[in-house]
């Protein structure tokens, strides 16, 4: 399904309100003059509530992408869209992406 790519000014969050950063965007290829993300890299996790054991399993740490675009690529991975799909690690939650560029998008 066709979606707007994420790039590094996009406002991705944990399942309970922490905000997901990419660690490697992608320097050569800019949407809205910011680099975009790739589904090889992680995003890290910062502000994630969710309570350290005993009480739960521990606040996110990173997302992990586990979807991506099935034909658009940047130096040969595929780039991260709206509607891709992540695992925030330890919890198992997914991460939501609440806001992207809104000019650039790929199948």
């Amino acid at each position: 399904m066709p979606g707007f790519l994420l790039n590094t000014a996009s406002v991705v969050l944990c399942a309970h309100g922490g905000q997901a950063k990419p660690t490697l965007p992608n320097p050569r290829v800019k949407a809205m003059g910011q680099p975009i993300t790739t589904l090889g890299p992680p995003y890290v996790v910062a502000g994630c509530v969710n309570p350290p054991p005993p009480a739960n399993v521990g606040p996110c740490v990173i997302c992990n992408w586990i979807t991506a675009s099935l034909r658009v690529k940047a130096t040969g991975m595929p780039v991260l869209l709206q509607d891709s799909r992540s695992i925030c690690v330890p919890p198992g939650t997914p991460a939501t992406v609440v806001f992207t560029q809104p000019r650039v998008k790929a199948i």
